[in-house]
């Protein structure tokens, strides 16, 4: 069984869990270095482990409430990090890729200088799943805000 991963930009990649070490190492086969693992169902730190892959397990429950900013700044941060070195890629993912995940990516373009509407038409014209709940859009725009 393939990873569910959609490509947004050449080193940002939204999708759904991976769940096993065969499907991490697809994950790693296909360039990735770091996970962002948003799912609150399984921690697969230790598959990235096995991979080669560093994974931040940043857990949230898929429940249509607010997201705290700390919970976005530990992904974005996570993921700036990353993106500094230049050959890394990120594979930011929840259970499905449909609500958790796309607001991970959301937070980070929006950190990266894209406007809220240029983020959100690359991620979705990309992924199709995607659904954007406006609670999560709109804690993605509180944190980016608090950032100042």
């Amino acid at each position: 069984m393939t990873v569910n991963l959609t490509w947004v930009t050449d080193r940002i990649a939204v999708g759904g869990a991976i769940w096993t070490t065969e499907r991490m190492m697809e994950v790693a086969r296909l360039g990735v270095t770091h996970v962002i693992n948003m799912q609150i169902e399984f921690d697969d730190t230790h598959l990235g482990d096995d991979c080669g892959v560093e994974v931040l397990w940043n857990p949230v429950d898929d429940d249509f409430e607010p997201k705290p900013p700390q919970v976005l700044a530990r992904g974005v941060d996570f993921a700036l990090e990353a993106l500094r070195e230049p050959d890394t890629k990120i594979f930011i993912h929840c259970a499905a890729g449909v609500h958790r995940a796309p607001m991970m990516a959301l937070a980070l373009l929006r950190v990266l200088g894209f406007s809220l509407e240029e983020a959100k038409q690359m991620i979705a014209t990309r992924r199709y799943a995607v659904d954007f709940a406006s609670v999560y859009v709109n804690s993605v725009e509180e944190y980016v805000k608090s950032r100042g």
